[in-house]
């Protein structure tokens, strides 16, 4: 794959940024020790909150979340990291600039990770969360990478929750179960930022072994009913072994009755939410990305039928 062609400078100036903050025995290093890289890592990237935004640490159903408050629906915010690195300061300014562009309030969810609690107690957290507050109003759900898979997870268990309403999710750059053997998962194995191996790794950990097959709690692309989900927009990093996910779960919600658009952001590598200040290519995204937010929070679905 030729990636300096695809790839535009500033976000290989991003990619290189991002590299120097890992050791080069980062994978042979501990959990733990890993967490703490991957935190400075956030920090090196981290924008001082909007003017006016503040927010407030508290536990929502007994999960530890961080509170952005604003005007209705809620936004459930569901981290990237793997299900293993991550929590409430690695997208912190992340979440307050989506209450700034929106106006909604966000919640972002410090759910447990892997390996001391392996699958589910991850999406447990996030379902207690969207419960508590679905019970009160209409919600929102959103994520990054593992966060997206845990948003979409939850949407599909909601629906079968007719006291809690989900208005819609957005799913960035998600991994959702799609086919290792296939598709970008080969052609972007070597992608910069996030490679195949690494996607297998951290399913190992999530699991403490082989993921589980066939089981949409794990990988909702593996569901197989994909009818009464809420309306869905997925964004795709064209070079990322996860890429073709969000296009696949988009097109089988359409195909089982739902309204789904999903963009595939050329150029752009995993994890490009960090660079939204410095890749014009990522602040496009992030502005398709809160836009998307807001009309659906309105109720509105902007991009056509479900054909």
């Amino acid at each position: 794959m030729d990636y300096a062609t695809l790839i535009d400078a500033p976000t290989w100036a991003f990619i290189s940024a991002t590299d120097a903050c890992y050791p080069a025995d980062t994978a042979s290093l501990s959990i733990t020790q890993q967490r703490a890289i991957y935190d400075a890592m956030c920090r090196r990237f981290h924008q001082d909150y909007p003017p006016g935004i503040v927010a407030e640490d508290g536990p929502v159903a007994g999960v530890p979340c961080r509170i952005f408050p604003g005007a209705s629906p809620a936004v459930i915010y569901l981290h990237g990291g793997g299900f293993v690195v991550g929590g409430l300061d690695s997208h912190d300014d992340i979440c307050a600039e989506i209450r700034a562009e929106t106006g909604l309030a966000v919640v972002c969810v410090d759910y447990r990770l892997s390996p001391e609690h392996l699958h589910p107690a991850a999406l447990e957290d996030t379902l207690a969360v969207a419960r508590a507050l679905g019970m009160d109003g209409p919600i929102l759900l959103a994520g990054d990478s593992a966060g997206g898979n845990l948003a979409a997870a939850a949407a599909h268990v909601l629906r079968a929750e007719p006291r809690i309403r989900v208005l819609g999710q957005v799913l960035i750059y998600p991994g959702l179960g799609g086919d290792v053997d296939t598709g970008s998962y080969l052609t972007h194995a070597h992608a910069p930022m996030l490679t195949r191996a690494d996607v297998l790794f951290y399913a190992g950990i999530r699991h403490g072994g082989e993921a589980p097959q066939a089981d949409p709690t794990v990988s909702p692309l593996h569901d197989t009913d994909f009818t009464s989900l809420p309306p869905t927009v997925a964004f795709g990093a064209e070079c990322d072994p996860l890429c073709d996910d969000a296009a696949t779960y988009a097109q089988a919600i359409r195909l089982g009755g739902g309204l789904a658009q999903s963009f595939t952001e050329q150029g752009l590598v995993h994890g490009y939410l960090r660079a939204r200040h410095s890749v014009p290519r990522s602040a496009a995204s992030f502005a398709r990305i809160t836009t998307a937010l807001s009309a659906l929070a309105r109720r509105e679905w902007p991009y056509g039928d479900a054909s």
